[in-house]
């Protein structure tokens, strides 16, 4: 008997309601689960219970910068992938692939970035 396949489950880690909505309306197409949590603590909480396998990780959060949570990620949980999506303010795509993020996205992004950094980080 073959085993059912879990879906990808996906943190968004974003204190933007709006970004949130979208990003959840542009994977519903994907097998996934989709959660999120609005700061770094709550998804240290969610990361420890759930497991996801990847984490869409903005950078300015309201207790923290996500490019400082990515060594964390990486120390805690090697095998989660990381994409960082962020606007402009001022951290470099090099730095931030550097700390150990699979994927960079500047915002405003359209459907078809999302879709291939998750493609190319999940295969």
């Amino acid at each position: 008997m073959g085993t059912k396949k879990e879906p990808t489950r996906i943190l968004v880690v974003e204190d933007e309601g709006d970004i949130c909505l979208l990003l959840e309306l542009l994977l519903v197409s994907r097998k996934t689960v989709v959660d999120h949590v609005h700061n770094l603590r709550d998804a240290k909480e969610f990361i420890h219970r759930e497991q996801p396998t990847l984490v869409l990780l903005d950078n300015r959060l309201p207790d923290g910068l996500g490019i400082d949570f990515i060594g964390y990620l990486k120390q805690e949980y090697p095998e989660v992938k990381i994409i960082m999506i962020t606007g402009v303010d001022g951290i470099a795509e090099d730095a931030v692939l550097a700390t150990g993020a699979d994927r960079f996205i500047s915002k405003p992004f359209t459907q078809s970035q999302l879709q291939e950094s998750i493609d190319h980080v999940l295969n």
